[in-house]
């Protein structure tokens, strides 16, 4: 199995070591700038004796050498800095989503296409209408980072095991992302039943800024250890055909009465892509948070 990569920045050079380590595929990661990816590959292959994986790592400048991939993650673009929203990167990385998607439909048409460049929700639909690919085999990464982010705070917020929080996130990645308490658990008990709407409030507040926190933090950069574990896992979900269930991006026509728009919802993750979308049953005022966060999509995608 081949899984290339688009931008060895932060994110994709961090990828590719998160996929090498899980010694499922070989990794090609790209960049437009010389000698980043070659570099970064070469230093993740000289780690392979110490870490136990035994896969090729290479990088390169050429698109020819995606060729034959079977999954092609796109993390091109401009990161946020201080001060700046998602939608700050619109212009300039639809740009270049554009001009990454023309090169996979030359070299790989077949692959399967996994976003990762913000504003996530806007990227992932002008890849879906450039490659015209089958609905599902083109989505985004987005909600399963924001519901790990979720579960990182309730953990925190309660102090039990991470590894028993299972947090789900719907909506665009942005300020409007609607987290879903009830569909939020620990040990199997829903969120409310454990905490008070107060604290539910200030964590799902929280989780909108996680993002932002961070950035503000870094100073000159934006998260990437979160984003590619999350990435991580949707690909060996896909190599492995694991039927992983989690929110992603897709590209909705009629569910949640959606139509025409990437946006975060549950779904069914195997060998074909997003197979499945999960219809989940939402009260009236969760489905006015998942339409409000859908019109603040569609007015990034009309500006595009």
């Amino acid at each position: 199995m081949k899984v290339s990569i688009i931008g060895a920045g932060n994110v994709g050079a961090t990828t590719a070591q998160r996929l090498a380590e899980l010694d499922i595929a070989d990794v090609m990661m790209l960049d437009v700038v010389d000698g980043l990816a070659q570099g970064k590959a070469l230093d993740i292959a000289q780690a392979a004796p110490v870490m136990g994986y035994n896969v090729d790592v290479a990088g390169t400048n050429d698109y020819s050498d995606i060729s034959g991939s079977d999954i092609v993650i796109v993390t091109a673009g401009i990161a946020r800095k201080p001060g700046m929203d998602r939608d700050d990167l619109l212009t300039t990385n639809i740009k270049i989503t554009r001009e990454v998607c023309s090169h996979i439909q030359e070299h790989t048409p077949g692959a399967i296409i996994m976003t990762v460049t913000n504003p996530l929700d806007v990227t992932t639909y002008a890849a879906v209408k450039c490659t015209q690919q089958e609905r599902g085999r083109v989505f985004g990464m987005s909600g399963l980072l924001d519901s790990s982010r979720f579960a990182t705070f309730i953990a925190k917020e309660i102090q039990c095991n991470v590894r028993d929080v299972n947090a789900m996130v719907l909506g665009g990645h942005g300020d409007s992302m609607v987290p879903l308490p009830e569909y939020t658990t620990v040990s199997g008990i829903p969120l409310p039943g454990l905490m008070e709407k107060e604290t539910i409030d200030r964590l799902v507040q929280r989780t909108v800024n996680a993002g932002a926190e961070i950035v503000g933090h870094l100073k000159t950069g934006s998260a990437f250890y979160a984003p590619s574990a999350a990435v991580a896992i949707m690909t060996e979900a896909i190599l492995k055909d694991t039927k992983k269930i989690v929110p992603a991006s897709v590209y909705l026509d009629g569910e949640y009465g959606l139509r025409d728009i990437c946006l975060g919802v549950p779904v069914k993750i195997g060998k074909r892509g997003a197979e499945e979308i999960i219809e989940l049953k939402l009260t009236v005022d969760q489905e006015h948070a998942l339409k409000q966060s859908a019109e603040d999509v569609r007015r990034s995608i009309l500006k595009i």
